[in-house]
């Protein structure tokens, strides 16, 4: 693996990779406005076609073809840029990221991989509580047991050796549980008398007391006492994310589960013309059938706003029907593991909606129209999941609602089976799914599932062998957003510090690279209802582009993870180009720009 050569062999892929198309596609008219001649072109076409240049008016493409055909199409007032043989591809995208880098501006950021001990956390509280006032919040994000050398989790006695004097919350990095120090128990007054609440987990000492993890729905405890960021902040952390997913060569995001205070930013940062990711925006949806109604109004109160040009799409509504494999709350058949080889005994997870009130929602929304997608991680989960849609799609059979199953972390035979009979017969029924999972989270999720189940995490050949498509993604900030970390995890599968091998979730499920960019652009595309206009590199499509330094289809699989964005285009305006003098260069990981790097604090 650590030398293949993506794709098919060298000698026969070098022979297919400058094949261009034999005619060059166009749109008849006049001189195009701009034409971007001796590149790579990867189209992600229906036939994956690579192509030497394109042309571009009115931020569409209008040719696609040989650098001499294109060429030939120019005009005295056409912009001509010289790729110089690097490559273009589709505008890469998300089909699930919580779109905002606040938390990386404004808390405690413990998702740095130097962080590896829990006295590097620890330290890192310390120094935010020297900045702040007693009684003062810190809030952090991004730690992971799985991760730090301890492997355990981080307590609240840890927390009370360096922040006795202020309220500590740590969001763990899947956002599914998090950690309180004492001085946070005792406002929320939760002590060895606090009962669970529904859905939600108090983890508890030998001796009955509160460790100070709270999981699941038990984390609002804490939360709902913790005053919220600004809008000014809030609007901050929105406009970092966009520059910074531009930067990466990114240029869509689904955005699961808004408020209605976040869909305002979004309508003004397009008002300004400065929101440049295409959005696709889901509503955060109900835990009780009783509330449907209210979600559907308010869903209807904002609808996509007119000549937004697919900017902003008010897109349907978010579900939960379980919980984190990180956590052991995602419902399953069978018993978590622990510690790889050990059983988390009595433990199958449990389901964070009432499964009948969820299928009571998902009726009501299927029949207002709205498209549906749904957090489902455990094997039971994406079961019910999968077969309630199947259920209300026999019910009132409606094409083309496109309704999702978000992580699909383990699914069964079965659910592979229900959700490629659904995409063919009603499109609908599909996965969400981040490979980078498998890297960022991967030594925790193999301890979780342990070595048999493990095998069947993110099962991306067979979904492209029972022709299952996916959407990919990150689900940022649980796991970095930059695109080229998922198409390098969807070929490699490697873990982060291969606590338990390097790849213990095997290879058998491993994809090639054409099938990795395929679900991060067109698939991603098909997922927001906008694979009509983006997603492909085809005439008539909007020049959603990406211009990488090398070619994805031609570096061993080991450096995908490193490739360099040159310059993006959304509708054909350059978004970004990046200034060598301060590019990182290969085997860099990902950073924020340099203001949002050192800015852990308002």
């Amino acid at each position: 693996m650590q030398r293949l050569i993506v794709g098919l062999g060298s000698a026969v892929f070098m022979a297919c990779l400058w094949v261009v198309v034999a005619q060059t596609r166009t749109q008849q008219g006049p001189p195009p406005e701009e034409v971007l001649i001796n590149g790579v072109v990867l189209t992600v076409d229906d036939r994956d076609t690579v192509a030497e240049a394109l042309a571009i008016t009115a931020g569409r493409i209008t040719a696609v073809g040989t650098t001499a055909a294109i060429r030939a199409l120019a005009g005295p007032s056409t912009t001509v840029t010289d790729l110089r043989g690097r490559t273009v591809t589709p505008g890469l995208m998300d089909s699930h990221v919580h779109f905002t880098e606040a938390d990386k501006l404004f808390t405690v950021d413990l998702s740095d991989p130097s962080i590896r001990t829990m006295a590097d956390v620890l330290e890192r509280v310390r120094a935010r509580a020297r900045q702040l006032k007693p009684g003062e919040w810190i809030r952090g994000r991004g730690w992971d047991e799985g991760r730090l050398v301890e492997k355990r989790y981080i307590t609240a006695a840890d927390l009370d050796t360096v922040a006795p004097n202020n309220p500590v919350w740590l969001t763990q990095t899947t956002g599914h549980y998090g950690v309180a120090n004492t001085y946070a128990l005792k406002m929320a007054e939760v002590s060895r008398e606090t009962k669970d609440p529904p859905a939600g987990t108090i983890d508890r000492s030998a001796s009955g007391a509160p460790t100070g993890v709270m999981k699941e729905s038990a984390q609002g405890l804490i939360t709902s006492l913790i005053p919220p960021l600004t809008r000014a902040q809030q609007k901050r952390g929105i406009e970092q994310i966009v520059t910074d997913f531009n930067q990466e060569c990114m240029t869509g995001a689904k955005d699961p589960g808004i408020s209605e205070g976040k869909w305002n930013i979004y309508e003004e940062l397009l008002k300004e013309g400065t929101l440049n990711v295409r959005m696709f925006a889901l509503w955060s949806g109900p835990r009780q059938a009783s509330d449907t109604a209210t979600v559907i109004d308010r869903v209807r109160r904002h609808p996509t706003p007119p000549g937004g040009e697919g900017r902003l799409v008010s897109g349907g509504v978010k579900l939960y029907m379980d919980g984190s494999g990180g956590a052991r709350t995602a419902w399953m058949y069978d018993d978590w593991n622990r510690e790889f080889t050990q059983k988390d005994a009595g433990n199958a997870g449990y389901p964070t909606t009432d499964p009948e009130q969820y299928r009571s929602i998902v009726r009501d929304l299927h029949a207002a129209g709205l498209h549906v997608s749904t957090h489902a991680i455990g094997d039971r989960a994406i079961d019910w999941v999968v077969d309630t849609y199947d259920q209300v799609l026999k019910a009132q059979p409606r094409a083309n609602m496109r309704h999702g199953i978000i992580h699909a972390n383990t699914p069964t035979d079965h659910a592979i089976e229900v959700m490629a009979r659904l995409q063919r017969e009603h499109q609908s029924g599909y996965p969400e799914a981040q490979a980078p999972f498998l890297w960022w989270l991967g030594d925790n999720y193999a301890a979780n599932l342990g070595s048999q189940r493990g095998l069947r995490l993110k099962p991306f050949r067979t979904f492209q062998q029972r022709g299952v498509q996916w959407g990919g993604g990150s689900d940022f900030g649980v796991a970095p957003f930059p695109a080229r970390y998922g198409l390098w995890s969807s070929v490699v599968r490697e873990t982060l510090n291969s606590t338990h091998g390097a790849t213990p979730f095997g290879t058998g499920e491993s994809i090639d690279i054409r099938t990795a960019l395929r679900s991060y652009t067109r698939w991603v595309a098909h997922t927001m209802f906008m694979d009509d206009r983006i997603g492909s590199i085809d005439v008539g499509r909007e020049a959603d582009l990406a211009v990488w330094t090398e070619n994805p289809y031609a570096v061993p699989a080991t450096r995908l993870k490193d490739l360099t964005c040159d310059m993006t285009l959304l509708a054909g305006r350059v978004v970004y180009r990046r200034d060598p003098s301060r590019a990182a260069g290969p085997g860099q990981p990902y950073v924020l720009s340099d203001e949002a790097h050192h800015h852990d604090h308002e």
